[in-house]
């Protein structure tokens, strides 16, 4: 029996109009951010704003929110191999760029 009442969580319907609503407003966010000159600082904005409406979507609509620590666990996983596969590759983008320099 994989789905018993001791596990089931009913999330309530405001809570899914709510993040909706958040995300609506965060695309706007990012819109008028895109339109401001904030030099370098707009990709950093942009990805910002992002991870949070990606973590949005994750934990409500995903329901990440109430899983156990299984899940989690490979949750962190991944995002520690991405962070790891992307921190090697901007490494050696730095030195390529330091070798052109040189």
């Amino acid at each position: 029996m994989l789905h018993d009442k001791a596990h089931a969580h009913i999330t309530p319907w405001w809570v899914y109009g709510a993040v909706y609503v958040a995300l609506l407003v965060l695309t706007w966010v990012t819109v008028a951010v895109a339109r401001v000159d904030l030099g370098a600082w707009n990709v950093v904005v942009a990805v910002g704003i992002a991870t949070v409406k990606a973590a949005l979507v994750a934990l409500f609509f995903m329901h990440l929110l109430h899983e156990g620590r299984l899940t989690w666990s490979y949750l962190g996983l991944t995002l520690f191999a991405i962070a790891l596969l992307l921190g090697l590759s901007l490494l050696d983008i730095w030195a390529i760029f330091l070798r052109a320099g040189a």
